[in-house]
């Protein structure tokens, strides 16, 4: 471990409010999902803690350079991308303990936060004030857009660190200042995040504010706070209208990405040598916590038999290991409370479908320790069914088929979610057909989990408001303001 790790986790993590470290909070462990073991301690946040943050982002907005300076902005987030650089060793790998996720792919997410950070310190430059016209002789108009304010962003345990980088970025880059709240399950990865924010000379005291509570007290004061002019929260759809409704009080600008139960789509043409491997990631990246785990296989009944039976062999023989093991192809949920919500699941669906491979809790073994669930695989067809409709957040796949291009347009438009889809066909026009009837976001053409910075993440029907990353992001932290002018009357007019 580094300086920098041991300075922050010789003692409870603490939150970070205008410039220095505070403690003012209940001291609360936090466990490896892989072992069941503490890692470490944390303070979880008082909601005076709370009310602090707002009140010194809101300060540092009136008091400091920050919303007229874009080229401190840049300065600052690329030293911020710097800082976080020199701690990714430690941060990914205190990330897969803490959180469960598999060591390689908390690398990627460090990596990219990075990346992402940097984009935004371009956006700070590049970003335009509006436009000029003169819309008739002598009469001028033109518009600025300007920082909202103080943008409260509420990120989950699932990717705390690109997730938070992803709403961070935009809003610092636009010249708001911010307070971010953090999920108590990765406590001790908050810590580090935050240390490497902390060592960023050039971003002010108050500038950006970082707090972890285990409820929801600080999130709420967000919302419903008059301080607060914008709110980011990536979660569940649930709590998502719950901030909707609550923010509408205060009307704030409201950026929501919420649930998903991504479609993938399989033709009778696709390559199963290209889509197998595809739909088995899609099912355990993140161990199947993620917003766009391809946890629908759509399939056509001519390629169906060929496609069950790969899979029923590929999942019953999936090699679960903790997060550190560089072997392992599953790692634990986040927690057993988890484990035994997704086993319910897995379990109610045995009255209504067919299931093509149970898994379900690891109870003996190394591993019964951890919160370990072995993918499930769930054939049905009726499409009004808790499986089917519902974001389960866990390894868990249902296998559906459908007869033609129709048909699987229908499928997947059936949820009230529209965040992804994938489509799997050696026909390009059958893919851009179908992708432009299917509602959702992100249209995925022989591929899964396609992101980049470049370009914008929303979602369609309840999986989200707005978008974040891509040249747009920066605009959901600004106002629009309009300028006219007329001119004078020339001398001896």
């Amino acid at each position: 471990m580094s300086d920098l790790d041991v300075t922050v986790l010789d003692r409870p993590a603490q939150n970070w409010i205008n410039g220095e470290w505070s403690a003012d909070g209940a001291v609360l462990e936090s466990i490896s999902p892989s072992t069941g073991e503490v890692l470490g301690h944390y303070v979880d946040a008082s909601a005076e803690e709370s009310q602090r943050s707002i009140n010194a982002a809101r300060e540092a907005f009136s008091a400091t350079d920050w919303a007229k300076d874009r080229s401190l902005r840049s300065r600052a987030l690329l030293e911020m991308a710097d800082r976080l650089q020199g701690i990714a060793p430690e941060l990914a790998l205190m990330l897969a303990r803490e959180g469960g996720k598999l060591h390689m792919q908390t690398q990627w997410e460090v990596r990219l936060s990075i990346e992402w950070l940097r984009y935004a310190a371009a956006s700070a430059l590049l970003q335009t004030d509006g436009r000029a016209l003169e819309v008739s002789p002598g009469v001028h108009f033109h518009s600025a857009r300007e920082p909202m304010g103080v943008v409260g962003v509420i990120s989950p345990w699932n990717s705390p660190v690109i997730l938070s980088v992803r709403a961070i970025g935009p809003a610092l880059a636009a010249g708001c200042t911010v307070v971010l709240k953090l999920p108590h399950q990765t406590a001790l990865t908050n810590a580090l995040f935050s240390k490497a924010m902390a060592e960023t000379k050039l971003l002010p005291p108050g500038v950006l504010n970082i707090i972890t509570e285990t409820g929801s007290i600080g999130a709420s004061l967000l919302v419903e706070s008059p301080e607060v002019n914008a709110i980011s929260y990536t979660g569940s759809t649930k709590i998502g209208r719950l901030i909707g409704a609550n923010g509408s009080r205060t009307l704030k600008r409201i950026n929501l990405e919420l649930g998903g139960k991504t479609p993938l789509i399989v033709f009778d043409d696709a390559d199963l040598n290209l889509v197998v491997p595809q739909i088995i990631m899609a099912c355990v990246l993140m161990n199947g916590q993620y917003c766009c785990t391809g946890s629908r296989i759509l399939v056509q009944r001519g390629i169906a038999d060929r496609l069950r039976a790969a899979l029923i062999e590929a999942y019953q023989n999936i090699r679960l290991g903790h997060s550190d093991d560089p072997d392992a192809q599953l790692g634990p949920l986040v927690d057993k409370d988890s484990v035994r919500r997704l086993d319910e699941q897995v379990a109610a669906a045995e009255g209504y479908a067919k299931i093509l491979v149970r898994g379900g809790p690891v109870t003996e073994g190394p591993l019964a320790s951890g919160a370990f669930f072995r993918p499930a695989l769930i054939e049905v067809q009726d499409l009004d069914t808790y499986v089917v409709q519902n974001e389960l957040f866990g390894p868990v796949q249902t296998f559906e088929l459908f007869d033609d291009e129709a048909d699987a347009i229908h499928r997947a438009n059936a949820t009230e979610f529209g965040l992804a889809a994938s489509i799997y066909t050696a026909d390009a026009s059958r893919a851009r057909r179908v992708g432009k009837g299917v509602e959702a976001g992100h249209i995925w053409i022989n591929c899964w989990a396609v992101l980049s910075e470049h370009f914008e993440q929303s979602g369609y029907k309840q999986s989200g408001i707005g978008a974040l990353c891509g040249p747009q992001a920066i605009q959901e932290f600004q106002e629009l303001k309009i300028y006219a002018t007329v001119d004078a009357p020339s001398p001896g007019a």
